[in-house]
């Protein structure tokens, strides 16, 4: 983990001078989820949990409290907003940003723009319809899509968002099953976190940094005019 996290701070740092931003934070935690009416992105590390909404931090923590009573544990999910990324980054088959999150250990679940919510809705009303700026500059009305078209980056903010279970690891009795096939009971012992999802943020934000940069360094040489104009300064 601490490789990805070093690795990433640096893409970031590039990506920064590229203008791109990563915003990443706790959406929810357990059945507590922020309000977008009172996001606020100052927020986010300000609270322990890394969520943009105090006063759904505190419920949150409150909850958590319920749980480490309890001796059981919650998950939560995560979401990340990349703005700046110029339109045409990617390929056909965007898997890698995917790939990348489903890597960290915890993750349970992976969705871009609607997500999920995709499934109720109808062509219609999850289509983003193309419009003009007051530049003349093609743009969309809505972002249902979450920055992704066809496996490439439109230039809108590319969202997503990362499902993390609750920490396996809890202090009541479970069930299993011993090396001979014996049903037995276990507790386990020592000091387990009743969360995973506060720490996950920042490798959720490493590897979206990771993968964003390695694409725009692909990118730099899928056009002739790139490689020209990169051989021959």
């Amino acid at each position: 983990t601490i490789g990805r996290v070093a690795a990433g701070a640096v893409a970031a740092k590039i990506l920064k001078e590229l203008g791109i931003e990563i915003l990443t934070y706790s959406k929810s935690i357990g059945p507590v989820t922020i309000d977008e009416a009172r996001f606020d992105a100052t927020e986010i590390t300000k609270n322990p949990l890394y969520m943009p909404d105090a006063d759904a931090a505190a419920k949150a923590a409150s909850y958590l409290e319920e749980c480490k009573a309890m001796q059981n544990s919650a998950g939560g999910i995560i979401e990340c907003v990349i703005t700046g990324v110029p339109a045409g980054i990617g390929d056909p088959v965007f898997a890698n940003l995917a790939k990348a999150i489903f890597s960290i250990g915890a993750v349970k679940g992976f969705e871009i723009g609607d997500g999920f919510a995709v499934a109720a809705a109808t062509g219609l009303t999850n289509n983003d319809a193309f419009v003009t700026d007051e530049n003349g500059s093609a743009t969309k009305e809505t972002n249902h899509a979450g920055g992704i078209l066809g496996g490439m980056s439109d230039g809108s903010p590319i969202v997503f968002r990362a499902a993390i279970k609750p920490t396996p690891s809890v202090a009541s009795t479970q069930k299993t099953i011993n090396k001979n096939g014996e049903e037995i009971e276990i507790n386990i012992k020592g000091r387990h976190d009743p969360i995973i999802v506060p720490r996950a943020v920042v490798v959720v934000e490493s590897m979206a940094a990771i993968t964003i940069f390695d694409a725009m360094l692909s990118n730099m040489s899928a056009r002739m005019d790139g490689i020209k104009d990169f051989y021959k300064k």
